[in-house]
């Protein structure tokens, strides 16, 4: 099942812009490695779901899977061979908005090779570019 929200105060968002880097969000913090967004962009509810799919089946059931990002954003379309005007069209899907440098997925309890290969499978069905992260010491 796709994720989206519960409830909105309003259902339909404007578009926005993405600018800068992720100034939050942006460490490994639950597991031990992490999957890191390098562009900016919007990754779909069913998306996300797909990428934890992959790496859940991999993984077999061993370890733990952190989805760090949630999609909050409603994107509407009107329908195909519609004419102009109207109005805005109805909500088509949900989507996480995210900068450079956000961290998307985390995994903890399973060796570093397992970890890399369950988050390469993840990061082939996003439509952005990813690195492999692993937790920084605290200082």
């Amino acid at each position: 099942m796709a994720m989206m929200p519960k409830r909105v105060k309003y259902r339909k968002k404007q578009r926005g812009r993405i600018k800068g880097e992720a100034q939050r969000g942006n460490a490994v913090a639950f597991g031990e490695y992490g999957l890191q967004c390098l562009d900016q962009g919007r990754i779909s509810a069913r998306q996300l779901e797909a990428g934890r799919i992959g790496s859940s089946h991999y993984l077999k059931g061993e370890g733990r899977i952190w989805i760090r990002v949630f999609p909050h954003k409603s994107l509407t379309s009107t329908p195909a061979e519609t004419r102009m005007g109207k109005g805005k069209g109805e909500i088509d899907h949900w989507c996480a908005v995210v900068k450079p440098g956000t961290i998307l997925y985390e995994i903890g309890g399973v060796p570093e090779e397992t970890a890399k290969t369950a988050l390469l499978r993840t990061a082939h069905k996003l439509p952005l570019r990813c690195r492999f992260v692993k937790r920084r010491p605290k200082v």
